[in-house]
């Protein structure tokens, strides 16, 4: 057997050591783990912070991509998408104006921008006027189309907007990928939403603003709007089709033709000496039409014989003129406004035929110029209000209810409930709508004037208002109104809004109450 030296297996020995030494001398250089505190950003933060993220990405989205040109009609459209805390459509015709219509609730709104009339198709529509009987359908099918053109193309934008930045905020892949997805969850919810709360009926009670002469157009016709609007879809083709009428090839507006078989009322109220009001009033006359025009006091300011040349240009409106005295108004006015012409005064409950609507009306028992408020004066106000409702009763007993009672305060107006089916009334500055209990529909009007003399008297001007209420021919109720709000002193705006009962909404059972009867001319009353 060979020996093998001793030195060598020494060394041997030596070698298989050096491993592990190796390993050790490592161990002994590697830096030691240290205990040390890390703040961990709350979950709330940092969901928080998505959010943030996918909102914005998805807002910018939609300013870049989401939006679709539209033909519809003979019109061009863009359809949008836009953040929104209130919902509802807006439909932009420049340069007449916009219609805000409360369609649904949700937090993205439909803006519909009416871009220009496309003389091609106009002009065929004018060569072949037969082909309007069809442009409702026609344009209820455009606009299917571009909904769901601009579903799709919403959902890609905002998919994409909150991808991209949630890339360029987190850098990770998967963090973006959760912001788009979430982008996406949020658009169907908002989706959704809209669905659930649709308002098919918003149409009939959409709001203007923009240029006033174009109001009665745009708004539409009181009647029409009830009997033939029933899907939105139809509802927004009609009033595309208004707007047709208004863009013809010349570029002109065409007349606004007043309903037939409606009666149409302006009711204007505490004008309190403000010489403005007298061209609102003409032009309101002018453009709707109007058939007779209801002031329920406070036109004078201080009632005095000096103030009374400026109620001359009530006898140049164009229409007749049914006034009740306000507590700025003195008996010198109401004598000064009984010798005009086309003045029918109310007071102490004498009812009036005008204009096919029966009215009846008590003059305020105060006079109070300077603001006062004398002792008693609530108790006055309900007095009046009692004596005008006794002699609406006692109209009604006689066969000839009175269709629509006026007073000047609030407090008055209220004793007639049960008695006469609208009362209207001002004072208080700002316009009003209320059901009594026993079924009166109280009707308050804003100042006509803008406050008059008082118009700087707060932080912004006060608005002018007045409205034109519609009533059927046949049965003397009220169909519909229109709240018109002007901008006050050194403002320009215009705004009108459409309202309908809620016995006169589509589906609605209307009632049928007996109409009243029109009586031959006599000392108390004039003749339509």
């Amino acid at each position: 057997m060979v020996r093998v030296p001793a030195a060598v297996l020494s060394a041997l020995h030596r070698l298989r050591r050096v491993p592990r030494t190796l390993a050790r001398r490592r161990r002994a250089h590697r830096p030691q783990p240290t205990t040390a505190l890390v703040t961990q950003t709350s979950p709330w933060l940092r969901a928080l912070g998505l959010v943030v993220v996918v909102v914005l990405g998805a807002w910018l989205g939609l300013l870049v991509v989401g939006n679709v040109r539209v033909p519809v009609g003979p019109m061009n459209t863009t359809m949008t998408l836009r953040p929104s805390l209130t919902g509802g459509t807006k439909i932009n015709i420049s340069p007449l104006g916009a219609l805000q219509l409360d369609s649904h609730q949700a937090p993205v709104r439909l803006d519909v921008n009416v871009d220009q009339l496309d003389p091609v198709r106009a002009q065929a529509l004018v060569d072949h006027p037969e082909r309007l009987s069809g442009l409702q359908d026609e344009v209820a099918k455009d606009v299917g189309h571009g909904t769901l053109d601009l579903a799709v193309r919403s959902a890609v934008a905002v998919v994409s907007g909150a991808t991209a930045l949630g890339l360029a905020v987190y850098r990770r892949p998967r963090r973006a990928l959760a912001a788009g997805t979430t982008a996406l969850a949020l658009l169907l919810a908002s989706g959704v939403s809209a669905f659930a709360t649709w308002n098919s009926e918003s149409i009939l009670e959409p709001k203007y603003s923009g240029l006033l002469s174009s109001a009665p157009s745009l708004v539409g016709n009181a009647r029409n709007i009830v009997t033939e609007f029933d899907v939105y879809q139809k509802e927004l083709a009609r009033l595309v089709t208004n707007v047709t009428k208004l863009y013809d090839v010349t570029s002109t507006l065409p007349a606004y033709q007043p309903d037939p078989t409606s009666i149409r009322v302006l009711h204007v109220s505490d004008i309190h000496l403000n010489p403005a009001s007298w061209k609102i009033i003409a032009s309101l006359v002018e453009q709707y039409k109007v058939n007779v025009i209801v002031d329920s006091g406070d036109t004078m300011d201080h009632g005095t014989a000096a103030e009374n040349g400026f109620l001359d240009p009530i006898a140049d409106l164009g229409a007749p003129y049914v006034w009740v005295r306000g507590n700025h108004d003195s008996q010198a006015t109401q004598r000064y406004l009984e010798r005009m012409k086309n003045v029918h005064v109310l007071d102490d409950g004498r009812a009036e035929t005008v204009a096919g609507l029966r009215f009846a009306g008590i003059g305020d028992p105060q006079f109070t110029p300077d603001r006062s408020n004398a002792e008693g004066a609530d108790a006055s106000e309900e007095l009046a209000g009692a004596r005008l409702a006794a002699a609406l009763h006692d109209q009604k007993v006689a066969g000839t209810p009175v269709d629509i009672a006026v007073a000047h305060e609030p407090s008055a107006a209220r004793e007639t409930d049960g008695e006469v089916p609208l009362v209207l009334c001002g004072h208080l500055h700002h316009e009003g709508d209320e059901i009594l209990k026993y079924g009166t529909r109280l009707r308050m009007e804003g100042s006509t004037g803008g406050s008059g003399l008082r118009a700087l008297e707060h932080k912004y001007p006060a608005p002018i208002e007045a409205s034109i209420l519609y009533f059927d021919r046949d049965t003397r109720r009220l169909q519909a109104w229109d709240a018109i709000k002007l901008g006050g002193l050194g403002e320009t705006t215009a705004e009108v809004s459409r309202h309908l009962p809620a016995d006169n909404k589509p589906g609605a059972v209307p009632s049928s109450p007996a109409p009243s009867v029109p009586t031959p001319p006599s000392s108390g009353s004039s003749a339509p």
